[in-house]
């Protein structure tokens, strides 16, 4: 399997949930490389934005920023190896995170079975972009998928950013929790407007606020709030901001 790369070795790292429902919570997290979107506010743009890809990054006009060489980000591991990385850990959860994750299924599936052989209990997150539906035995691996269907506003077109298989598909899982990131009220119209053209149940449907530091993340709180409140949507803040800021590995 293809890993984003942190340090000397693949991105596995010790850490808790910062976002989603199972917020707080301890878990592993293991990051794959490669995705079929390219969001310009995208923060894990080491996982796809290489050098010679035309795509654009709002990171662009930063000093210093450029496209990443793959090889200094990415690592090859088996199943097995990342099996024995996370098992050393002693956590009983595991948040396989991206890029995106599906495009990899069968590895990630392999590695969730050698995990179980020795961990029956161990409880398995994925991070998705909703745009591929999972086969029907990692669907019944995986314990919880936390589902992040993107708006217009991450510069992708709509037809590689929404996919109505796969809409449909979560909004009839009980595994599935959808999660909006927001930045401007303007966004809660495109974000009605999934759910009802998907029928995505509000009460597992998050809202969290937009920022990378504490600061921006206060700046759309409040309001947030009040609109989950008067909705029917579920406000989660994001803990790992609070506590570390926009930093990779904590």
């Amino acid at each position: 399997m293809k890993l984003a790369k942190l340090g000397d070795g693949p991105e596995i790292f010790h850490t808790i949930q910062g976002e989603g429902v199972s917020v707080g919570a301890p878990a592993v997290f293991i990051r794959a490389s490669r995705c079929n979107l390219h969001c310009v506010w995208c923060d894990t743009d080491h996982t796809w934005n290489f050098e010679g890809t035309p795509w654009p990054h709002e990171k662009d006009v930063v000093p210093g920023y450029a496209k990443f060489r793959k090889a200094d980000v990415t690592c090859d591991v088996s199943p097995a190896d990342a099996a024995e990385r996370i098992l050393t850990f002693g956590c009983p959860r595991t948040v396989i995170t991206g890029g995106e994750p599906l495009l990899q299924e069968n590895a990630f599936l392999e590695m969730i079975g050698l995990i179980r052989e020795r961990q029956p209990e161990h409880q398995f997150e994925v991070e998705t972009n909703a745009t591929r539906v999972p086969s029907a035995a990692f669907h019944k691996a995986v314990d919880q998928f936390n589902v992040s269907p993107k708006l217009s506003n991450s510069g992708m077109p709509e037809a590689l950013r929404l996919n109505a298989a796969t809409l449909e598909f979560f909004s009839r899982s009980p595994k599935a929790w959808f999660k909006f990131v927001v930045a401007e009220p303007a966004d809660l119209a495109e974000i009605l407007g999934l759910c009802e053209a998907h029928t995505l149940p509000r009460q597992r449907v998050l809202l969290m606020p937009e920022g990378r530091t504490c600061e921006e993340l206060d700046r759309h709180s409040a309001w947030l709030a009040e609109t989950c409140r008067d909705l029917g949507f579920r406000f989660c803040d994001r803990l790992h901001i609070r506590l570390w800021g926009d930093k990779r590995g904590v």
